[in-house]
């Protein structure tokens, strides 16, 4: 950010917005490339170990999966966020985020004071 510019411009908006459709692209392609592979190293193994290992390493890619999911629809939502002019600002108290760390974490949406206050919170009650 420039000194006097203004906060979430259509520069800024324009940056995130490709920061995040690729993202998004990658991890889709990402998802594809598991498919194929499963689709294509998937064997019934005579061998119990061979079959346990090759189970062992599609659950793994599954998890990982399941996280890029989980990410994917955070990076939709930041994109959603980006359309309505609301990216950029705290859900919880409506500050700006910052430039800085919406560069770090694309898809935050709290302050780094009322995130750091929800990790507090989490910590004393394991939510």
């Amino acid at each position: 950010m420039k000194k006097g510019e203004a906060y979430m411009n259509p520069d800024h908006v324009k940056h995130f917005r490709n920061i995040l459709s690729t993202w998004q692209q990658q991890l889709r392609e990402e998802v594809d490339r598991t498919v194929h592979h499963m689709q294509d190293e998937a064997a019934n193994f005579p061998d119990q170990l061979d079959r346990a290992t090759q189970e062992e390493e599609f659950s793994l890619e599954l998890r990982t999966r399941d996280r890029e999911r989980k990410l994917l629809k955070k990076i939709g939502e930041a994109i959603k966020q980006l359309e309505a002019e609301e990216y950029g600002y705290c859900e919880a108290c409506g500050v700006e985020i910052g430039i800085r760390r919406l560069e770090a974490r694309p898809t935050a949406t709290l302050c780094i004071d009322c995130k750091t206050l929800a990790e507090i919170k989490e910590k004393q009650f394991g939510n």
